[in-house]
């Protein structure tokens, strides 16, 4: 019995046998930043954060409405809160 207890322990890899120490990536402020990206108060009266450069397009009626672009909600062009 103890043969097969020994034969089994050498049969197991080394690894499982010493718990492996997890190796930690510094975290600074600048690791934790975006990519470059900034807050604003949709129309809708939520914040948005966005990528893009803010325009300004035409609406329908004739009137210019300032928008961002590229939200990291998903949309491509959010209309801003004057």
């Amino acid at each position: 019995m103890k043969v097969l207890t020994l034969a089994l322990l050498m049969s197991l890899p080394v690894g499982t046998l010493t718990p492996q120490k997890l190796l930690r990536q510094p975290t600074t402020q600048l690791s934790k930043r975006s990519r470059g990206g900034r807050w604003y108060f949709a129309a809708s009266g939520h914040a948005v954060y966005c990528y893009g450069p803010v325009m300004t397009v035409p609406q329908a009626n004739g009137d210019l409405q300032r928008v961002a672009t590229m939200c990291r909600d998903g949309s491509a062009v959010v209309p801003l809160k004057d």
